[in-house]
């Protein structure tokens, strides 16, 4: 049975932020205990240079192991190896370890090891890596399981303490009690608490979300209050004594390389350091400010080779799309009976091209990279979605082994799969860094350079055909992707056999990360790997983008077709398909399917799972003189357990921002090998002033751990695209809408 869980919430109901202390304070008190789940190691010191707080450790207290660390005063600091880029990943595991912990949450704060400390101590936080909706689900047991092991050492250092039976104790916010009236905190057994021997993981029953305290709850974000008084440290901020900055320019058709350029130019230039070439397809510009080594950049001579690639332009990359739907896939992922015969010898046969392009992260802080190389040690400060993948390219660009090597993990203005698995970045400013031994150097892209050589979301085209019978019902379903593969730029050996599952991501059979929520008579589903010189790469929600689009707008079609109501339509074929179907039947609910709107609104439905996550979504919209204008959204999302239902709120807030831009504005295109479109001005995001009215109801079915920050996103165009069209009277296949002269208000 799913519980429903509104979260139009009273704000009184977020604690303040004002209570909390984020930024840990640089002046440790001695004595407490850390632990956690992991190796328990002996004490041992934490040191090196820590020049962010979110990266500074405190070494003063006995350490029995790496997750939790409680101070004399009663401060718990909790240790977070995920990165923060505003989805709520800190606050919502802070609130699982305080819930397992007992301690007081208006006393916790956060702080963040380092990859390189986790190297020397054999890796004891385990994966750093924050994508794909991770970030809580993949880590919420052993950092729950480190909080419960140490609220059973600190019950039990006060029971020896007291000679009395640890059953007789209870432990309230931090505060341990014995029937005798007797009473003392968990800052004053911390350090007695660090000398026993601490409990087998694996024999602790974490508590049951039935029971929980502070997790589940709407609390605020612990990343908030410094990003709003303007004390948030960026990448673009970072300052150190004697540090210098670079501005760099890549070969502007992918592939290409320098193949000259004339630095006396631009070497007298006020405050230029020097000219670096970077690799064998880029040139840096080094000066005392990134204005002076952006400008001295600019008139810097450069001609380049473009390695055969400065002919391709979208057409061409269009074309070689639409042939591939005409060969056969490279592979089946699905194929089950016979759907090609099925489909042809139905009473009506459905079909339809749909076309989705290529997107660009745009994430507010360009990408950057500070680096201070010495051929002992090479110190990297990195906003990155994967701080090990970042020490690793560190330490493979500087030449040095990985303990010779650290990261320190800035948070991300945004990093949306962007600062996950591709690292150029970090490379390039080692590259540039090791020409100004011990010296820091900040490289920065500048907005330019961030748009025209991103890793771009994959684009694609899909021919859909179903059959459907003299009763209104399908008879089978043929999905045929072509379009580039996202493994093949950043994960070739994901790759088996030219078989590339992960781009018919939302069509898999089995219940998991990505189930297609409907049953067929007959289906197969097949891919065609179409790639270009263009790379592309993770963007929020991925491949569940464009095949949440191609399936659920198809649906539509199909429903028209046969006669029905796209709500039934669905309903009869999801049967099989119990959690799929709840969230369907609540968005429906919530959004009052079925009864009459206002003359000129129209509704469209869609849902899709990705992430773990299950997903739906009702759009009610208007069109008057082919302007979009966008009432209201309603979704209904189940991803098992809730940790922070406000903060769930936020992701699928953020997820119609991200999916409305992709679906009505500009697109990225290539033109003579390159992006055309450079700044925002040519790919503009929406506009505060577009968002519609967003309502969401949670289902949680509390059974599984499901991701939030991408899942929804994927059910927002098609929704709103099926409303358009019943407005329209007429399909729409071709995207963004602007390709069928459509804006939006």
């Amino acid at each position: 049975m799913t519980k429903i869980i509104d979260t139009q919430m009273d704000q009184n109901a977020l604690e303040s932020q004002s209570r909390r202390r984020f930024i840990v304070d640089t002046s440790f008190l001695g004595g407490g205990l850390m632990l956690g789940i992991g190796s328990f190691a002996s004490s041992t010191a934490i040191a090196g240079p820590m020049y962010n707080p979110n990266t500074t450790l405190d070494a003063s207290s006995p350490e029995v192991n790496a997750w939790v660390n409680i101070k004399p005063d009663d401060t718990v600091v909790v240790r977070i190896v995920r990165s923060e880029m505003g989805q709520g990943t800190r606050t919502g595991l802070a609130q699982l370890v305080t819930e397992e912990l007992e301690c007081d949450w208006k006393k916790v704060i956060t702080e963040s090891p380092t990859p390189g400390q986790s190297v020397t101590r054999k890796r004891v936080w385990g994966e750093f890596s924050t994508g794909g909706s991770r970030g809580i689900r993949t880590s919420e047991d052993y950092v729950r399981r480190g909080a419960a092991a140490a609220r059973i050492m600190l019950l039990q250092a006060a029971a020896n303490e007291w000679n009395v039976p640890v059953s007789e104790l209870t432990v309230n916010k931090g505060v341990i009690s014995h029937k005798s009236g007797k009473k003392t905190t968990y800052g004053k057994v911390a350090s007695a608490a660090a000398k026993l021997t601490p409990p087998d993981p694996k024999s602790i029953t974490l508590k049951k979300p039935s029971e929980w305290k502070v997790a589940g709850k709407p609390l605020a974000r612990l990343d908030t209050a410094d990003k709003v008084n303007g004390t948030k440290v960026f990448g673009v901020d970072l300052q150190l004594p004697g540090m210098l900055c670079a501005a760099i320019k890549a070969s502007p058709v992918f592939g290409g390389k320098v193949k000259a350029f004339d630095e006396n130019k631009v070497k007298n230039l006020r405050g230029v350091k020097g000219v670096v070439k970077v690799g064998d397809n880029a040139v840096a510009v080094v000066a005392d400010t990134f204005w002076r080594a952006k400008v001295a950049l600019e008139a810097l001579p450069i001609e380049w080779d473009e390695a055969g690639n400065g002919n391709v332009n979208q057409a061409d990359i269009e074309k070689r799309l639409r042939e591939g739907l005409d060969e056969e896939g490279d592979f089946w992922q699905r194929k089950e009976g016979d759907a090609v015969t099925a489909i042809k010898s139905s009473s009506k046969v459905v079909e339809a091209i749909y076309y989705t392009p290529y997107r660009s992260h745009a994430n507010m802080e360009p990408m950057n990279c500070t680096v201070k190389f010495t051929p002992e040690r090479v110190e990297a400060w990195v906003p990155t979605q994967n701080g090990e993948a970042s020490h690793a390219a560190l330490a493979e660009a500087a030449g040095l082994p990985l303990t010779q090597c650290e990261v320190y993990k800035l948070d991300p203005g945004t990093g949306l799969g962007r600062r996950g698995g591709t690292q150029e970045y970090v490379t390039q400013a080692v590259r540039i860094a090791k020409n100004f031994p011990g010296v820091p150097v900040k490289m920065m892209w500048s907005r330019e350079e961030d748009m025209t050589h991103d890793y771009y979301h994959p684009i694609a085209m899909a021919k859909m055909r179903a059959g459907i019978d003299a009763n209104g019902n399908m008879t089978g379903l043929h999905v045929k992707v072509s379009g580039q593969s996202i493994n093949s730029t950043v994960a070739p050996m994901a790759i088996k056999n030219n078989k590339d599952v992960r781009q018919l991501q939302g069509f898999y059979e089995e219940v998991g990360d990505a189930q297609l929520g409907y049953k067929f008579p007959t289906l197969l589903t097949e891919y065609v790997m179409k790639n270009t010189h263009v790379p592309v790469g993770p963007w929020r929600g991925v491949n569940t983008n464009q095949n949440g689009m191609f399936m659920e707008i198809f649906m539509d079609e199909c429903a028209k077709a046969a006669g029905k109501d796209p709500l039934a339509f669905r309903q009869a074929i999801m049967q099989n398909h119990p959690k799929h179907l709840a969230v369907l039947n609540a968005a429906a609910k919530r959004s009052n399917w079925g009864k009459p709107l206002p003359k000129g609104v129209h509704r469209g439905i869609a849902q899709f799972m990705g992430y773990g996550s299950y997903s739906a979504c009702v759009a009610e919209v208007s069109v008057t003189d082919n302007i979009v204008k966008i009432h209201k959204m309603v979704f209904a999302l189940d991803c098992g357990h809730v940790v922070n239902p406000y903060v769930v709120r936020e992701q699928v807030e953020g997820s119609v921002v991200m999916a409305l831009s992709a679906v009505f504005n500009p697109e990225i295109t290539v033109e003579n090998g390159r992006i055309k479109q450079t700044n925002f001005d040519s790919y503009p995001l929406l506009r505060l002033a577009q968002n519609p009215k967003v309502d969401t109801v949670l289902v949680p079915s509390m059974d599984f751990w499901g991701g939030v920050g991408e899942p929804t996103i994927c059910v927002v165009g098609p929704a709103v695209i099926n409303a358009i069209s019943a407005a329209l009277g007429k399909p729409l296949r071709n995207f963004p809408l602007i390709r069928e002269g459509l804006s939006i208000a």
